[in-house]
């Protein structure tokens, strides 16, 4: 496999930026000229000793902005750990550096365009879960990886990876377009990774969970729901769990995604935006296209669907049911779980139902297993897909419970558990176990919603706890202004950075000009006012109690009257996104 070059030093000039190779016996370099943006290879020499330098840890890509373009690069990074001797890298910091030596030539309302543009780079690129390896494939798991042809092997790092996991493929297009400079960039995903040592009976062992985030159908949680027209999932995450003792190694593979049809969830100021099922689209082709595509790349199917079977959510429910027996295909099988239900009043032990229900289903599946020899012992023939309404909390628990039952297998076929041994009985690796199932929760919450997981004290703990309770409630309400009033901007962030919209520098006006209607200025203001005197009157009593209590009267209504006007037209305060067309994101 060409590998790609692990350190680099950084030289910049006012006519190039030279990216230089710093590996041992390395000697190429990357020249990029500020001017043309033409990238070449070139050599030490080349290097003007009048360059600043710096070191750096890689080079994200490039993007172009209204001052035109910019070199996105690596510039901290930590070790997550070492995945069968390969170097697994978490991106700490950025730097985002401009071609243009100045943005004088720049109109007010265009370095305006420009400084918003560069926010929603970074508001990506703080978006913590970004990782790399410039010697291993992050974006295939195990079992594909061992599934290839020695002509795949001799590829680069970006010729052969998963582009569903890519997340600065669109920054790369330029570097990727030109083979002789792959070992000069790397992929990067997006998601969780942790890795872990265990010790049961005395035997050390890794255990790593990996989750990739699809950056097909990319967003936030209530702008992006079901599936685009080519099939593809909003937060789609592939999760792999692997384990390695004495040169075995071992892995389990799940996803998650987005009830696969086309429906959208739009916020307007409610608590719970009702679900709309869209009434124009054809539901079945793109189903099929899913999971067409699914079953080419897992084998058989289990779709696991944890949404309410009464209430808003039914609707979905029985559109998915009503699809998947329809699609006529052995390799679907549906199970319809209600979570909230089942588990209501505390009961979280009534879990074990639906792992019961899927037991027969998970032995015949399996996992993937190589020996110490490096013979392929066992794969995986089907894949467990779980959803609920937004893929994450209830979503996360259940994989997290279906994982233990595979690791329980798979620790025994390696030797490390006994036989009648369980993972629960091991107190020290439990809770190793356990943590990393809540950081993977969280990790994916915060990228799609906005916050931590919900229920996470029960990955941690095994139990729902009041605290948890109250915990869930908090990050409840944080979701709720995010999704309301900061995810537009998230949104846009997002498809900017994965090249769903592409800046245009001869534009005079940019999308991100919008004129509020009237009603979000004015409401609002009418709302705070009426309020505000509404509590003057409680507190500064006139003469009589009548005349306070018709002051009051008339204060609190005309509040009350205002806040139903502005929760009527709701979709209107909203911070919706600007630059993608409508039909892109329904």
């Amino acid at each position: 496999m060409a590998t790609a070059y692990e350190s680099y030093n950084l030289h910049t000039t006012p006519e190039k930026f030279y990216i230089e190779a710093c590996d041992d016996g390395a000697t190429e370099v990357l020249a990029i000229d500020r001017v043309s943006t033409e990238m070449t290879l070139s050599g030490k020499k080349d290097i003007p000793p009048s360059a600043v330098t710096r070191p750096i840890c890689g080079i994200m890509g490039t993007i172009r902005l209204v001052a035109g373009m910019y070199l996105i690069v690596i510039t901290k990074k930590k070790k997550v750990g070492s995945l069968f001797g390969h170097n697994v890298w978490k991106v700490v910091d950025f730097d985002v550096i401009s071609y243009k030596k100045t943005i004088l030539h720049l109109t007010d309302n265009q370095m305006q365009d420009n400084k918003t543009f560069l926010a929603m780079i970074n508001n990506v690129l703080t978006t913590d879960g970004f990782y790399y390896a410039t010697n291993y494939d992050l974006t295939h798991s195990l079992q594909r990886l061992s599934n290839t042809s020695p002509d795949f092997h001799d590829m680069s790092l970006l010729e052969r990876a998963d582009q569903r996991f890519v997340w600065n493929g669109h920054l790369l297009r330029e570097i990727i377009a030109q083979p002789e400079l792959h070992r000069f960039a790397f992929p990067v995903i997006h998601g969780f990774i942790v890795m872990t040592s265990g010790c049961i009976n005395g035997k050390v062992f890794d255990w790593i969970l990996i989750s990739r985030r699809s950056c097909f159908r990319a967003g936030v949680r209530y702008y992006v729901r079901g599936i685009d027209s080519d099939g593809h999932a909003a937060n789609f995450v592939e999760t792999e769990q692997i384990v390695q003792y004495n040169s075995g190694k071992a892995s389990f593979v799940q996803t998650r995604g987005s009830i696969p049809f086309f429906w959208s969830q739009r916020p307007n100021l409610k608590y719970k935006p009702r679900p709309q099922i869209s009434k124009t689209s054809n539901h079945m082709d793109g189903f099929q296209r899913h999971f067409d595509s699914q079953s080419i790349l897992y084998g058989k199917q289990v779709i696991l669907n944890l949404v309410n079977q009464k209430g808003s959510e039914k609707p979905l429910e029985e559109a998915f049911a009503k699809m998947a027996t329809s699609f006529g295909n052995n390799v679907l099988k549906y199970i319809a779980f209600d979570f909230h239900k089942e588990c209501s009043h505390m009961r979280w032990d009534r879990l074990q139902i639906l792992v019961d229900t899927v037991a027969e289903m998970q032995d015949d599946y399996g996992y993937f297993l190589v020996d110490s020899d490096g013979k392929v012992m066992l794969q995986q023939d089907g894949t467990f897909r779980s959803n609920c309404m937004d893929c994450l909390d209830r979503t996360n628990v259940i994989q997290s419970l279906l994982a233990r039952r595979s690791l329980q297998a798979q620790l025994q076929r390696l030797g490390v558990l006994h036989v009648g041994q369980k993972i629960e009985q091991q107190a020290d690796f439990e809770k190793i176990y356990k943590n990393g199932w809540a950081d993977n929760a969280n990790a994916c919450a915060k990228q799609y919603a906005g916050t931590g997981a919900l229920k996470t004290d029960f990955t941690r703990t095994g139990k729902r706890t009041h605290w948890g309770l109250l915990m869930d409630g908090w990050n409840s309400m944080i979701r709720y202004y995010k999704n309301n009033f900061s995810d537009g901007f998230r949104q846009d962030s997002i498809d900017l950075f994965l090249g769903n919209y592409a800046v245009d520098e001869m534009e005079v006006s940019t999308p991100l000009h919008v004129q509020k209607d009237w009603k979000f200025l004015t409401l609002p203001i009418i709302m705070l006012v009426a309020f505000a005197m509404c509590i003057i009157c409680l507190l500064m009593a006139g003469d009589t109690w009548t005349e306070t209590l018709a002051y009051v009267l008339f204060w609190g209504s005309a509040s009350a009257v205002t806040a139903a006007v502005i929760l009527f037209n709701g979709p209107d305060f909203v911070d919706a996104p600007k630059l993608v067309q409508k039909e892109k994101m329904d």
